[in-house]
């Protein structure tokens, strides 16, 4: 029997790439994505909405972790789609207490595996967010 709870939280969290996706390859604020979205007969659950916004308020930081993970990279080298992957497993990594840290690394896997478009993506991503898992894990053991 499948457990509907984390299969219902990874559509949310595939449908919040997806928004944010679009947000960066149309270069058009959020609200404006969602209200589009919206008009057009999509329907978003609350968990979505939340990580959207959350990604896009705390995009700032979420981009300079990623940066520092990524050595000798750009954010534009990164795939659009892998790069908002990424955004949305970084932003539950710092913001959501609620979701253990390896759960957002195993769904940011699972949903490159889907929406990633290179054969590599889910390796990828899986790279990247181990090294974040890392630092995240040393920076509370120091603060302990």
């Amino acid at each position: 029997m499948p457990d509907t709870h984390r299969t219902t939280r990874r559509k949310s969290r595939e449908n919040a790439v997806i928004l944010l996706y679009q947000s960066d390859l149309l270069e058009k604020d959020i609200e404006k994505i969602i209200e589009n979205n919206l008009l057009a007969g999509k329907k978003y659950d609350s968990f979505t909405l939340k990580i959207v916004r959350g990604v896009t308020k705390n995009k700032e930081k979420i981009d300079k972790i990623l940066m520092d993970t990524v050595e000798n990279w750009t954010l534009d080298r990164i795939a659009i789609i892998d790069r908002n992957i990424l955004r949305v497993a970084i932003y539950e990594m710092l913001y959501e207490d609620d979701i253990p840290l390896k759960v957002s690394v195993d769904e940011a896997i699972e949903i490159a595996k889907v929406l990633g478009q290179k054969e590599d993506t889910p390796k990828f991503i899986n790279g990247v967010l181990g090294k974040i898992l890392s630092n995240i894990s040393k920076q509370e053991k120091t603060s302990k």
